[in-house]
């Protein structure tokens, strides 16, 4: 048999896109989930056995769901706000009756247990995905506008499309009209809104029935009728998890917060019941499962359909929609008419466009060169860029989105002085002068230096019998974000991406200086 690298150069790109494709179409549901929760971890080594169970039907109509974890995660925005009629970027804003709040955004994410969680996930990629896909299909333009939680392949089929590729698309696409308009919508709170009812009904139609079987009900109940536990609830130890029991629960095989589900029933813990409402009755599905995505673009199909038939296909018009952001591409004169029929459409599925979130932005050909223009009334606001998918658009070149970029400074500038706390801790506790700070994870994170690929050298800790069981193995290391913005930088054809990170080295090392860490070097300190 002739070895791989005997192959002409095109026999071996033939198998190597082969492989890749193939590779690349089977995603696998199963996870061997690392984080805590009610019910026990499951090994790979069990996958077998849980595929035979929650592929029967008979056993998940009869599965009872656990309570989900629930999670706030914080997100801090510096916006620009209305401060007595002055326009500043701030971390507040002020709202109608003069109060000032913080312009934090919270985001509520609920997690399942390593079964349910299972469960969840074989039903998403084995049973109903397909049949959301084959649905699609039928429709050329319907397919092509709905971009997020899905697998397109790039035209090349070499690979499945990100938000990088979907922000291009819509780029280019300006870039081809090049006198047009984009409108941005965004959905106001998106998952806790869906209506329970219309889900079910255009759930049963994905899978061509009148109703949902009882496998499937059984798992719309859950995910609609769901209970929780606050994380911070289990905090009982002056704001901490309690590591004593959770490590006599690892001893005893356990990598839980009770032994069963029991003991969390008999404890003192308030489990909730999902109480949001919308326009008197319980709304909205948990955003964090397996299976949330899919269920929310299912949810979006009748909009989908809508704008296609009648924007896309009779107007001319582009449209996109990756998750709750809403695109559409038109001309001048079609605004109003775009802009209204958007409205009237999403609210026939009980949702509401965020006016504060909605921008207008204008594309023509100023000084012989494509620019943007922000539509404020009836003024224009030149080099107002448009947002999307973490990038700006300005015609002549598009750029990393500002906010996430200064996300990453902040990220690496409190990640280094979490570090030196840490050291001075250490040098305090054993009375040191001096101590080193460990900086391959610091450069991996923030710098060119984590860019690659690689494998990582870890250990996992188990218990057998109540004996420390370690294996070392390797995890995989995809990269940092100075890998994504140069990816995007080349596949956006976009050297100005590249140039906004071109001092990020600087600003590490700058940052590592400001503390006294005995392997950094002071001598070119800024004082």
């Amino acid at each position: 048999m002739l070895c791989f690298f005997q192959l002409s150069i095109r026999k071996r790109a033939f198998f190597t896109f082969l492989y890749m494709h193939t590779k690349r179409k089977e995603k696998d549901w199963f996870k061997d989930r690392g984080y805590p929760h009610f019910t026990n971890k499951t090994p790979i080594s069990s996958k077998k056995n849980i595929q035979r169970k929650i592929s029967n039907p008979n056993y998940i109509s009869r599965h009872s769901f656990s309570p989900l974890l629930f999670k706030q995660i914080k997100q801090r925005r510096y916006k620009e706000a209305d401060f007595n009629g002055t326009e500043r970027r701030s971390h507040k804003k002020k709202l109608k009756n003069g109060k000032i709040v913080s312009n934090t955004k919270i985001r509520e994410i609920l997690y399942a247990t390593h079964i349910d969680a299972h469960i969840y996930s074989y039903y998403t990629q084995k049973i109903i995905a397909p049949k959301y896909e084959s649905y699609l299909n039928q429709n050329k333009e319907l397919s092509n506008a709905v971009t997020a939680y899905r697998q397109i392949e790039t035209e090349d089929q070499l690979k499945f499309k990100n938000n990088i590729h979907f922000a291009k698309d819509v780029f280019d696409e300006v870039k081809r009209r090049q006198n047009c308009v984009v409108l941005a919508f965004d959905i106001e709170n998106f998952f806790p809104s869906l209506n329970h009812k219309k889900l079910k009904l255009i759930w049963s139609k994905i899978l061509g029935n009148k109703s949902l079987p009882k496998d499937h009900y059984n798992i719309f109940k859950a995910v609609t009728k769901f209970s929780y536990v606050k994380l911070d609830d289990l905090k009982t130890v002056n704001g901490h998890f309690d590591e004593k029991l959770l490590a006599k629960l690892k001893k005893r095989g356990k990598h839980t917060f009770f032994y069963n589900i029991k003991d969390l029933i008999d404890s003192d813990t308030i489990i909730y019941k999902n109480q949001k409402k919308k326009n008197g009755k319980i709304a909205g599905i948990p955003q964090g499962l397996p299976i949330s995505a899919l269920l929310a673009n299912m949810y979006m199909l009748p909009f989908d359909e809508a704008i296609t038939n009648e924007l896309v296909k009779k107007d001319s018009v582009f449209y996109r929609r990756y998750s709750d952001d809403i695109i559409a591409i038109c001309n001048k004169d079609q605004i109003d008419e775009v802009n209204n029929f958007i409205t009237n459409e999403i609210q026939k599925i009980d949702l509401i466009i965020s006016k504060e979130k909605t921008e207008k932005t204008l594309f023509k050909i100023d000084n012989n060169q494509l620019q943007s223009f922000e539509i404020n009334g009836t003024s224009l606001i030149k080099n107002k860029p448009l947002n999307y998918l973490g990038f700006e658009f300005y015609g002549y070149q598009t750029l990393l989105k500002s906010k996430n970029l200064a996300s990453f400074y902040r990220d690496m500038k409190e990640t280094v002085k979490r570090k030196h706390n840490r050291v001075e801790k250490i040098k305090e506790k054993y009375l040191l002068d001096e101590a080193p700070i460990f900086k391959t994870k610091i450069y991996r994170l923030y710098s060119f230096k984590g860019e690659k690929k690689r494998l990582l050298p870890a250990k996992k800790v188990t218990y057998i019998d109540g004996k420390q069981n370690i294996e070392s193995y390797n995890r995989k290391y995809r990269g940092n974000y100075i890998k994504y913005a140069y990816k995007a930088s080349e596949e956006m054809n976009a050297p100005e991406i590249k140039r906004q990170l071109r001092n990020h080295w600087k600003i590490l090392q700058k940052t590592l200086k400001k503390y006294d860490f005995s392997n950094v070097k002071k001598e070119d300190q800024v004082l």
